[in-house]
């Protein structure tokens, strides 16, 4: 992998050196302790013990679904196969972790959890060219960071693969949402799944969200796509923009300061109190490609911000 330089600039110039943490417990705790801040995960447990295994981490992502955390500890550490193990496990045993969910956040955080997505991040100091095109070829959400420590005040995390959930070409897409599994696609509540509600809407709607997709999926090789249960989310590190499909309109939700927009009744509107899928605090309105056009400059602002 290549290497990174980090400099001091501050008076003399210097070279800050890359030095490592002894014991990778150290570096577990100060993840499981930030997880919310280096990844938007919400930590749930610690070493929580299975048959014939033990997940280092586990913790649910703001689109609730969950998260597996293995940090690899020795080079000859098979880490990817070891977490493909425990996501397998966590699918057959939903409850198990339905169940750890219910009892630390209460019913309605359990009953939120999204299926849709579940994912594996394995952390490392560092992994082969192997390593990543063996999980490029994965068909699962399965993430490789690389960390760096300089000194003792910094900490950096490189993302170096594209996991599953990385966008797919328009005609796959569609082709996907018409054939996804029947829990995806299953209502909750009555409420219809995003699937559902992209195949029913007009060729209009239908238009105006896959322009919008094309545009911020090319804001840059950092925005990857989450199809959940009901709706979408464009993600970074976290959630940039999720988008609500409606039959005469898409509902963006941004994150982005409302106090440091200019709101407008009905195309731009505070949501900071009022309830919906998804997260961001600006809620965007598109009816037609001119709304979109307006509202660019509010998505390339919320993908620079965050």
């Amino acid at each position: 992998m290549s290497e990174i330089k980090l400099f001091s600039i501050d008076g003399e110039v210097k070279e800050i050196k890359q030095t490592t943490f002894t014991l990778e417990k150290e570096l577990q705790n100060i993840i499981e302790k930030n997880m919310q801040l280096f990844f938007g995960v919400t930590f749930l447990g610690s070493e929580y013990v299975i048959p014939n295994g033990r997940m280092d981490s586990i913790g649910i992502d703001e689109n609730n679904c969950p998260v597996i955390f293995e940090y690899k500890r020795s080079v000859n550490e098979n880490v990817i196969n070891q977490g493909l193990f425990y996501l397998d496990w966590l699918l057959d045993h939903k409850a198990n972790f339905e169940l750890l969910v219910l009892k630390k956040f209460g019913k309605e955080k359990a009953d939120a959890i999204d299926w849709s997505m579940p994912c594996v991040i394995c952390i490392a100091n560092d992994f082969t060219k192997y390593d990543v095109h063996a999980v490029n070829q994965m068909q699962r959400n399965i993430k490789l960071v690389r960390y760096r420590r300089y000194g003792n005040e910094l900490l950096l995390f490189e993302f170096l693969n594209d996991s599953q959930e990385t966008a797919l070409p328009i005609s796959s897409l569609s082709n996907s949402l018409s054939s996804e599994n029947s829990e995806i696609n299953s209502t909750k509540n009555g409420a219809k799944t995003f699937s559902q509600r992209l195949e029913e809407a007009p060729v209009n709607i239908k238009n105006i969200y896959f322009t919008i997709r094309d545009y911020i999926l090319s804001l840059g090789d950092d925005v990857s796509e989450n199809i959940l249960r009901y709706y979408v989310a464009f993600r970074k590190v976290k959630n940039i923009v999720c988008v609500e499909v409606f039959k005469n309109k898409l509902i963006l939700h941004l994150r982005l300061d409302p106090d440091t927009v200019e709101l407008k009744e009905g195309f731009i509107e505070d949501e900071r109190n009022k309830g919906h899928w998804g997260t961001g605090d600006l809620e965007v309105i598109i009816k037609t490609p001119e709304d979109f056009e307006r509202c660019k400059p509010l998505i390339d602002r919320t993908y620079n911000e965050n």
